[in-house]
């Protein structure tokens, strides 16, 4: 293992192998308001990566916010949205394509958009750590708006099925992607950032229903049923795909035009490319005229570092090389274990309820809506606009010294099951659309921050890898409630009792989490 080279200078060496809570005030000018403390250290492991960390996450401090943030968390937020934009296009168009196609297996478009989400979060998150961030990110994007696009000229059910399955594949690897990107540029003081920015995912679905209010409210778009359907009569189905297609395409456009990015400096630091992490920052710096004492004779004074790479540089021994880097520490293999099983339970949880809800509440005599599509979509429209409000809430409690990023967590999982236990009672129209507004709200309180707690609590070099398998686990559950809903009895009360577990497990498994990323900076 290598070892900090001898020419390290008495600041350098406080600032970057001491451990933590042991940094003396001057390692850095920068004050942030809580403890400097790397959320985890990696020094007992590779001591020199660590030593460098620290000190690009003080450049970080040191360069502070500025308007190249400010783009990126609109940049990002469009990856974001499109991400669950796909899911809810399927979700919300699949019942009319399927009235036109007949199709012998109707829930052929859910399964098709998970597995392209599984593939594409697996693909783009390993890419990601093997090729870089950049690259990802400009393409992932813009190839999504085309299938989207191409799929509302889907001439049949299979064509639509792989078209469908194809947007997801390319959206699917921004959840990934996004968050890594922006967290590797975050000052620490701002990393609750990452919280918020899950409010693009709920504002995807309010896009969504502004598309789908008027136009399948309008029986000149929307055939009523199989005998009668044609292309021609039911054309509002595919509207919705070319609008919301386009609509990405123009952000994929925005996120290569409004701002050149470069790769992160900590993928460079991982790749043992010093010299292009001074270069980023610098120019940013230079940018916005703000101070920059990052030097490349000072990161190379600190020694070499131990190679993120594997054996084969694009084979087998790379891929587990960072699947093995999320496990090179007891605390941090605990970690990632807890990560992947929190995505698990609450994919499990959130289709699984709503696969199997509208069949319980049926069997009980409850009338829970208005008829008609405009008391259909306009509801769907409350709960979507209120779901962007939670990673909102979610984003003050995280950064609040009590609650942290855990106890938010506890916190959303325990309220939204409660909601669901009483949505169980809905016997009114009032009621449903008011529990399912809070649940909306409640539910993204706990999803907002799992999605920033993921990479924040993830080592740099395995980061998209390690959150790429997270987000896999939870699209995996997505397939298995496809499966429930087609050949599982919906109507029976026990996966209610199912449900309300999950969300315990939930609630105790975010307490228990080993890290808490309030106040540290991410590795």
């Amino acid at each position: 293992m290598n070892q900090p080279s001898e020419k390290l200078s008495d600041r350098e060496r406080s600032a970057g192998l001491r451990g933590s809570g042991d940094r003396p005030a001057e390692s850095s000018s920068i004050e942030i308001g809580t403890p400097g403390d790397q959320i985890f250290s990696m020094s007992e492991i590779d001591p020199v990566l660590d030593a460098k960390m620290r000190l690009v996450n003080e450049t970080m401090d040191e360069i502070g916010w500025t308007n190249m943030h400010l783009k990126l968390f609109f940049l990002n937020g469009f990856g974001y949205a499109a991400d669950s934009l796909i899911l809810a296009l399927q979700a919300v168009t699949a019942s009319q394509a399927a009235l036109e196609f007949s199709p012998s297996f109707p829930y052929a478009l859910n399964v098709s958009v998970y597995t392209g989400m599984l593939i594409g979060v697996l693909f783009w998150g390993l890419g990601a750590d093997v090729i870089g961030r950049r690259f990802a990110f400009n393409v992932s994007l813009f190839s999504s708006s085309i299938f989207a696009i191409v799929a509302g000229a889907s001439p049949n059910w299979i064509a639509l099925a792989v078209f469908v399955g194809l947007a997801a594949f390319f959206a699917g690897g921004n959840l990934v992607l996004d968050t890594t990107v922006f967290l590797e540029f975050l000052p620490s003081k701002k990393q609750w950032l990452i919280t918020l920015m899950a409010c693009w995912w709920g504002l995807a679905y309010v896009i969504v229903a502004a598309f789908c209010w008027p136009i399948f409210s309008n029986p000149k778009y929307t055939c009523a049923d199989a005998e009668t359907c044609t292309k021609e009569n039911n054309m509002g189905w595919r509207y919705v795909w070319y609008g919301n297609g386009a609509l990405v395409l123009v952000c994929s456009i925005l996120r290569v035009t409004v701002m050149r990015l470069k790769e992160t400096p900590k993928y460079h630091l991982t790749k043992g490319n010093d010299a292009a992490v001074v270069e980023t920052f610098q120019s940013i710096a230079n940018k916005y005229n703000r101070p920059c004492s990052l030097t490349v004779e000072k990161l190379e004074s600190l020694g070499v570092i131990n190679s993120t790479y594997g054996n084969a540089r694009y084979g087998f021994g790379e891929f587990w090389a960072h699947i093995r880097g999320l496990f090179v520490t007891k605390q941090l293999a605990i970690s990632t274990l807890m990560i992947w099983l929190s995505w698990i339970l609450i994919g499990l949880a959130y289709p699984l309820f709503y696969v199997f809800l509208p069949d319980y509440l049926a069997t009980r005599g409850a009338q829970t809506g208005e008829s008609g599509p405009y008391y259909q979509w306009r509801n769907y429209m409350l709960s979507s606009i209120a779901g962007v409000f939670g990673p909102v809430a979610a984003g003050f409690m995280c950064n609040h010294k009590v609650l942290g990023r855990k106890y938010t967590m506890a916190i959303g999982a325990l309220i939204t099951m409660a909601f669901f236990f009483a949505y169980t009672a809905v016997r009114t129209p009032a009621e449903n659309v008011g529990l399912s507004c809070a649940i909306s709200f409640s539910l993204n309180i706990y999803y907002g921050t799992l999605y920033a707690y993921t990479p924040e609590s993830l080592p740099s070099a395995h980061r998209a890898t390690g959150n790429g398998i997270a987000v896999a686990g939870n699209r995996v559950m997505g397939l298995v409630s496809s499966f429930v809903a087609a050949y599982g009895n919906t109507s029976t009360s026990v996966p209610i009792y199912v449900c309300a577990t999950l969300y315990i497990l939930m609630a105790i498994v975010a307490v228990l989490l080993p890290f808490e990323p309030y106040g540290k900076r991410a590795m």
